[in-house]
């Protein structure tokens, strides 16, 4: 599945979620600010991502790994190795926190197990194959997530 349609799913479930249960009292202000920080936040990791593969002239789409022609190493990617996943996890943080739905939290770590299991334990396992040992120090000096 595309990451970008598992958020839009997720997001939905958690809206879904956020107007059955009951909304936790923080004041609009506040509440606003921390979704858009960590909105603008997700966005940011998520667009300095796409540049970077872009730059290095390599593939972004996710399901198809074996297709990378470069191991982007730069950029956001010395602090995280799936900073696109990391903005979408910020970004649906930023949602939950919108909607004032503790329960609505609960999609994001949903998503994290989901992206760890079924898309990026593949895409390492391919990235491994197409770029050895390049890849394997990679792994070693940079976190998967953050």
């Amino acid at each position: 599945m595309p990451p970008v349609a598992l958020v839009l799913i997720v997001g939905l479930v958690m809206w879904l979620v956020a107007v059955s249960a009951p909304r936790v009292d923080v004041g609009e202000t506040l509440r606003l600010a921390i979704a858009g920080i960590l909105f603008l936040l997700g966005i940011v990791f998520a667009i300095s991502g796409v540049m970077a593969f872009r730059a290095s002239k390599t593939t972004v789409d996710p399901r198809k790994p074996e297709a990378s022609s470069a191991l982007v190493s730069s950029g956001v990617y010395r602090y995280s190795r799936n900073p696109m996943y990391v903005g979408f996890a910020l970004v649906l943080a930023a949602w939950a926190v919108f909607l004032a739905s503790a329960w609505a939290l609960l999609g994001v770590p949903f998503f994290v197990a989901y992206m760890n299991r079924f898309q990026i334990a593949p895409e390492e396992q391919a990235l491994g194959e197409i770029f050895g040992e390049e890849f394997t120090a990679y792994m070693q000096r940079v976190r998967r997530w953050i």
